[in-house]
């Protein structure tokens, strides 16, 4: 979508070079400027992350999500608590021996450097406990995406728009006649309303799959061709897959 969407340097470079375009045309009958409050006809803005936050296809997702995927998120947290419960009298260790008149600074350290072994390795388990998670939240996100382009040229050409810019290029816009993420939040629903909830076996998500083309390449072997990404369907199938 970036090429869609205009950064606010770029965009002051296209204003600033058609109003010297109209100067040098029009010098001695410059036009009227518009009326307060009335939309300058082609031009739009669109918040591209809140649309596809506000589809259909990603909202039915994140609700049927925990539901789902049960297992893992009781699974990291039934963990989370053994490791808070490991690291508890670490801590008050750590808190009583700091307070001592004459604290023990090796000490200190060492047990500083222990929880931060517990916790750095908790994290990464936890991680590795929610994994399924990510790549569905992931595989969900692609097939948003798959749909993205087609559903902001729709929405695009329906409010006659040919100008888009994105939200961090606006300095002030009063009302709502721009503003076409509704819009594409619209589309979307209509080309994607509901997106499939885990991914096939074996399936990576774009950043991984790029990462291991990247070390293939590095490695001077032939990057292993990456998996496309998953074309939408209407609905979910009863198992979600």
């Amino acid at each position: 979508m970036n090429k869609y969407l205009l950064s606010a340097a770029t965009a002051a470079v296209l204003a600033l070079g058609a109003a010297g375009a109209a100067h040098a045309q029009q010098r001695a009958a410059a036009p009227a400027p518009a009326p307060a409050g009335a939309a300058v006809a082609g031009i739009g803005w669109a918040d591209i992350e809140q649309a596809e936050a506000g589809s259909a296809a990603y909202k039915t997702a994140e609700a049927q999500r925990p539901v789902q995927y049960k297992q893992y998120y009781d699974q990291a947290e039934t963990r989370r608590q053994q490791l808070a419960a490991q690291l508890k009298p670490l801590y008050d260790k750590i808190k009583a021996d700091s307070a001592l008149p004459n604290p023990n600074q090796a000490s200190l350290q060492q047990q500083a450097a222990a929880i931060q072994q517990i916790e750095n390795a908790g994290r990464t388990e936890l991680q590795r406990i929610l994994l399924p998670v990510g790549y569905s939240q992931a595989y969900v996100a692609e097939q948003i995406e798959g749909k993205l382009q087609q559903a902001v040229n729709t929405a695009m050409a329906k409010r006659g728009v040919t100008l888009l810019f994105k939200p961090d290029a606006l300095h002030q816009v009063n009302g709502a006649a721009y503003n076409i993420t509704g819009d594409i939040v619209t589309e979307l629903n209509v080309l994607i309303p509901a997106a499939v909830l885990s991914p096939p076996a074996g399936w990576e998500p774009a950043q991984v799959r790029e990462a291991r083309a990247r070390e293939a390449a590095a490695a001077g072997g032939q990057p292993a061709a990456a998996a496309p990404a998953p074309a939408p369907v209407g609905r979910n199938q009863p198992d979600g897959r």
